[in-house]
């Protein structure tokens, strides 16, 4: 063998061993990756959720067409974690929660799963469900502040993911003032879960995002205003009844 076929057999074995290297590189990394996906969703391969959507106020069986946005891009991160998911009306979802990873959708005026879960979960946020216009419809409050939207100008959700004990599947939460919030949470979500991950790891977390000028940005623009798991959680004091004067 000459000096010239042996330098080309070794740099085609070195060219082999390289290319070898980093496919199994970039095999571990994303399996690591998808890994830390999964155990942050609480979705392993081939594990069933749920996702829990409210109606659309004034229609029998419809979704809020933000609410189907909403939908899809929860659909393409459980179908990126190797999962599947099964969508059910908010007032059909009569079960516990743990069993199943669950994405539950809308406010607590149109979504008694959403409000069960708030009484049960964040028993520390209050949420003003009253009909009638007002300041205050649709506001927000967690221990003494209060979030108050303007519709199209400045909105509010939660983001939270909850779990009920160490080996139960979480509870995600997208609870926002209006139906174009609960996209914008979602979309915050699939966007930033590697970092949620990073922070909070497998524990329990409630974040206040604001929604920024939906009138013109859509759900794209997404502050986070602060993290309240630790308010959300505690119970909110029971007003003192007033001293009834002397007879």
């Amino acid at each position: 063998m000459t000096d010239d076929v042996r330098n080309i057999v070794l740099g085609v074995v070195a060219a082999g061993i390289s290319a070898t290297l980093g496919w199994l590189t970039r095999t571990y990394v994303w399996r690591r990756k998808l890994r830390r996906k999964q155990a942050f969703f609480g979705l392993p391969t081939n594990s069933e959720s749920l996702l829990v959507v409210n109606r659309e106020a004034g229609r029998d069986g419809s979704v809020h067409r933000f609410d189907v946005f909403a939908l899809l891009e929860l659909s393409a991160l459980i179908k990126g974690c190797g999962a599947h998911a099964q969508i059910i009306w908010h007032d059909t979802a009569q079960q516990g929660f743990g069993e199943r990873t669950e994405f539950c959708v809308g406010g607590p005026f149109s979504n008694r799963r959403m409000a069960a879960h708030l009484h049960s979960l964040l028993p520390g946020v209050r949420i003003n469900t009253d009909p009638e216009p007002g300041p205050d419809q649709g506001a927000f409050q967690i221990g003494s502040e209060r979030y108050r939207m303007e519709p199209g100008v400045a909105e509010y959700v939660f983001l939270a993911r909850l779990t009920a004990g160490q080996d139960a599947r979480p509870v995600f939460l997208f609870c926002g003032q209006r139906a174009i919030t609960n996209q914008a949470a979602t979309r915050y979500l699939a966007r930033n879960h590697e970092k949620l991950t990073r922070k909070h790891g497998a524990s329990s977390f409630c974040l206040l995002l604001k929604v920024v000028n939906s009138q013109a940005y859509g759900p794209d623009v997404v502050e986070v205003v602060a993290d309240v798991t630790r308010a959300a959680q505690a119970p909110l004091p029971t007003p003192r009844p007033s001293a009834q004067p002397a007879g």
